[in-house]
């Protein structure tokens, strides 16, 4: 299971190019309200060993030392990325951490793109909302289109109910990139599901849409993954429609 120091990398990602790291979670464990059966880092029972969260402050330095290490090596950088080991917004100094890497970007990196990957289940909170709007790039993952499927994907902790998230997510009037996971599979991405899920795409209109199967080894054994021409074939609706899709493999 993956686990990340404050910031790391820069690494190459499939979706973002050259991506520099920001984990605002354990460094030695994992902190979510989700415990998603494909997920990277692993189940959250297997993550609780270290609970200690890093502030704005730790951050500030922790960023700050690297990318002027970065600026020095010549190092390209094409996101500053938040993800790491678990739910960023959880982060209580999430916005005030957001405000300071938009600082740090215009100062040593101002090319670079501002992305945050969240599960979109805090995006109805204000400061949150608020925070979200100022990136370049608010990834805002949607699994599935019913709360019964979501259960099976994303395993939430607490109440989670799709019509609440997607809600929140008409609130960015399509600037956002909406990210889901296809996995073959009883109650995975079947004919009804997609359907289901493309009327939510229609419905929140993103500017773009980030399909995406498993890479890694997942907590869950035994998922199966789509290779990217059967994906293509399942949102080509869209694709017709007009709608921006990026489908990685």
């Amino acid at each position: 299971m993956m686990r990340e120091t404050t910031v790391f990398g820069p690494i190459f990602s499939r979706r973002l190019g050259s991506s520099l790291g920001i984990n605002l979670l354990p460094e030695e464990g994992k902190l979510c309200n989700f415990d998603c059966i494909y997920c990277e880092c692993g189940w959250n029972a297997d993550g609780r060993g270290d609970k200690r969260i890093p502030r704005a402050e730790d951050v500030r330095k922790a960023l700050t030392e690297k990318l002027e290490a970065c600026k020095e090596a010549g190092t390209p950088i094409d996101s500053i990325t938040f993800s790491g080991d678990g739910e960023p917004t959880l982060n209580p100094d999430f916005p005030e951490i957001i405000d300071l890497t938009l600082e740090l970007r215009d100062k040593y990196y101002p090319e670079a793109k501002v992305s945050v990957l969240t599960n979109a289940t805090r995006a109805g909170r204000e400061s949150v909302f608020q925070a979200l709007l100022k990136v370049d790039n608010p990834i805002l993952k949607l699994d599935a289109p019913t709360d019964e499927a979501a259960a099976l994907i994303n395993r939430p902790v607490g109440a989670y109910h799709v019509e609440d998230i997607v809600r929140a997510l008409e609130r960015f009037e399509g600037n956002f990139v909406l990210q889901t996971m296809f996995l073959k599979g009883d109650g995975f991405a079947s004919e009804d599901w997609v359907d289901g899920w493309m009327d939510i795409v229609r419905r929140l209109k993103p500017r773009e849409v980030m399909v995406y199967t498993i890479d890694r080894e997942t907590p869950m054994k035994g998922l199966k993954k789509y290779t990217v021409e059967e994906m293509r074939a399942l949102v080509q609706p869209l694709i017709d429609e007009g709608f921006e899709l990026q489908i990685k493999g």
